[in-house]
C-alpha cells in the first residue's frame, strides 16, 4: 500500500482518501452543478496516490484528466462521530493534492445515474506532496491555492471560499466512516478546472505549505 509522510513524524498508510466535491461556489458554477444542502463525499482508494514530486503519469485512452488542486488534511488518530469542537484535535497535518479526474468518464456515469469512482480512483489520481505538521500552519482556513500549467495560470482560490469548513467536513465524514491515523481528507477545489497532457508543465502552489513543480507523462494499455 501507499504511504504519505509527514515531515518530522514519518510515513503514514492511509486506509482512504475522502473526496469533497463542489465546495466552492465557482467551480459549482463552472461544472453547471447546484449546491448541496451536504457535503458531497467520494473516496479515492490507497492505489490512486503517486508522489507529486516525481512525473505524473496519466492514461491517454479515457478522454480528458482534469486537474483539481486542493488542500489535503492528513488525519492524525482515530476517531467516530467526532463533535466540531474536537474536530481539528483530529488533524496532523496539510498538504497539496491533485484530485484528478477521468472528466469524459464521469461525465457518461452521471447522465446514466452511475456511479462514478472509476472516473476519481484510477491509478495515479491523487498526487501528493508531503505533509506539514498543523502548528506550523497558522490559519488552514485562510490559504491561497494556484495551479499553473506551461506558465498559464489555470486555477486560484482561496480556502477561505469553502463552502463547508474542515471542522465541518470531519464531522460529517465521521458519522459514516471511522477515520484512522493516515487517512486523507481532500476539501475540494476552486474553479478553473482543465485538462492536462502529456509533456505539461505543472505549477501548484498552497501558501504556507509549498510549492511544488512536476511534469505530465503518459502511460496507455491495450484496452
Amino acid at each position: 500500500m501507499n504511504t504519505v509522510r509527514l515531515i518530522e513524524d514519518g510515513h503514514f498508510t492511509p486506509s482512504k482518501i475522502i473526496g469533497v466535491g463542489l465546495n466552492y461556489s465557482e467551480h459549482i458554477a463552472e461544472m453547471k452543478s447546484k449546491r448541496s444542502d451536504e457535503p458531497v463525499i467520494f473516496i479515492k482508494p490507497n492505489s490512486a496516490l503517486c508522489r507529486i514530486y516525481e512525473p505524473i503519469a496519466i492514461p491517454l485512452h479515457y478522454g480528458a484528466v482534469h486537474h483539481e488542486i486542493e488542500l489535503a488534511v492528513l488525519i492524525g488518530k482515530t476517531g467516530f462521530e467526532i463533535s466540531e469542537a474536537q474536530a481539528m484535535d483530529y488533524v496532523a497535518g496539510f498538504g497539496i493534492a491533485l484530485d484528478l479526474t477521468l472528466r469524459d468518464v464521469q461525465k457518461r456515469a452521471k447522465d446514466q445515474g452511475r456511479p462514478w469512482a472509476i472516473a476519481k480512483g484510477f491509478k495515479n489520481a491523487c498526487p501528493i506532496s508531503d505533509f506539514f505538521k498543523k502548528e506550523q500552519i497558522q490559519n488552514p482556513q485562510n490559504l491561497e491555492l494556484k495551479l499553473i500549467v506551461n506558465g498559464q495560470l489555470r486555477q486560484k482560490g482561496n480556502t477561505n471560499q469553502m463552502l463547508f469548513k474542515i471542522p465541518e467536513l470531519i464531522v460529517y465524514v465521521s458519522k459514516f466512516f471511522p477515520l484512522e491515523t493516515g487517512d486523507i481528507l481532500l476539501t475540494g477545489t476552486p474553479s478553473g478546472v482543465g485538462p492536462l497532457q502529456p509533456g505539461d508543465m505543472v505549477e501548484v502552489e498552497i501558501e504556507s505549505i509549498a510549492n511544488v513543480q512536476t511534469k505530465i507523462v503518459g502511460w496507455s494499455h491495450e484496452r
